[in-house]
């Protein structure tokens, strides 16, 4: 933690590139929603205090509870899942203009469903702000997809982004409020070179990416320098949050 807070950091990328055992070694005390049940899989990681819920009720109830006095950092793991469980939540308690219950949001009408799954999910943000008030960092693990960039200037592109709800039209993106209220968004990509042939080369090396790039959505308020990633993520996280 900062004298001004601690850090709010989304963590993205491919599936089984280290993400969860990055953010493990995250510096202090620290406290994992396994949402996606998968810390039980993962080898050579020290033994972690967990929170256990499997509904977006629980999930707030217990960022809302007490008892976290002495932890340093709190992991999602995966926000994503955490989002589907919004989905859930809302499809659960919020009806149809017309009354009815819901078994899609694409049932809520034309672009309905996406804002009313925000609005479920914004307050999530709040909770966690007030862990960061208290000098808590917060890591939300993301899975990755590609998404099309628009470019007013040229041909658009595809880039690597964080999973998570965003409508073409920009409305009720979820992807882009975490952006904003993230201080660090940050991509661990593999390295790959493509030959004269187009083939992609790689020897199963990563890197984690701080800053824009062409390939990736990145920020951080701390560092722009790219990082190999080894077994040891204690220097990361001193670049990245300061201890």
């Amino acid at each position: 933690p900062t004298s001004t807070g601690g850090h709010r950091v989304v963590l993205y990328g491919p599936g089984g590139i280290g993400k969860t055992t990055l953010a493990a070694q995250a510096p202090g005390k620290v406290v994992f929603f396994d949402l996606d049940e998968s810390l039980g899989r993962l080898r050579n990681l020290p033994q972690l205090d967990t929170v256990a819920c499997g509904s977006w009720t629980e999930l707030r109830a217990a960022l809302q509870a007490g008892g976290w006095d002495g932890v340093n950092t709190i992991v999602i793991d995966s926000i994503t899942k955490a989002e589907e469980m919004a989905v859930a939540h809302t499809l659960a308690t919020v009806r149809h203009e017309k009354g009815q219950m819901c078994t899609s949001i694409e049932d809520y009408g034309f672009g309905k469903g996406f804002g009313h799954v925000f609005d479920t999910f914004l307050p999530l943000l709040g909770d966690l702000d007030r862990h960061a008030r208290a000098g808590r960092n917060i890591i939300l693990i993301a899975h990755d997809c590609t998404c099309n960039v628009p470019n007013p200037a040229g041909e658009d592109w595809l880039r690597y982004e964080p999973r998570l709800q965003s409508p073409n039209s920009g409305k009720a993106s979820i992807r882009l409020r975490v952006r904003e209220w993230a201080d660090h968004v940050l991509f661990i990509g593999y390295d790959v070179a493509v030959d004269k042939d187009g083939k992609g080369r790689g020897a199963g090396t990563r890197t984690l990416y701080p800053a824009e790039l062409p390939h990736c959505m990145a920020k951080s308020r701390t560092t722009q320098d790219a990082m190999p990633i080894g077994t040891d993520g204690a220097e990361v996280w001193a670049r990245i949050v300061g201890q």
